[in-house]
């Protein structure tokens, strides 16, 4: 395998994992926002909220405990793990190609 395909899947692998890392820390902040309690009329706490949602809305209210500060760990919590498990493991697959 030539040098330069190599080094354009490891560019390739990075990408994926910059967006995977994103990803979660989107997700993990807006756990550390809404587990801290702060104002959500903040332009950062409302712009974190809502791209939060838009990545987590295919498990949001999966879980749907009384306690609000953990339904919100899992259905938060619970995508960002799964974006950084599937994003490392695309990023190592694309790696050994």
């Amino acid at each position: 395998m030539s040098k330069r395909l190599r080094q354009g899947s490891n560019g390739a692998a990075t990408a994926v994992i910059v967006v995977a890392d994103v990803t979660a820390l989107i997700l993990g902040l807006w756990i550390l926002f809404y587990v801290l309690d702060a104002n959500r009329a903040n332009d950062l706490v409302g712009f974190v909220h809502d791209a939060a949602r838009w990545l987590a809305g295919w498990s949001y209210n999966l879980f749907t405990m009384r306690t609000d500060w953990l339904r919100t760990l899992l259905n938060y919590g619970l995508p960002a793990v799964i974006y950084l498990l599937v994003g490392h493991a695309v990023a190592a697959r694309i790696r050994r190609v």
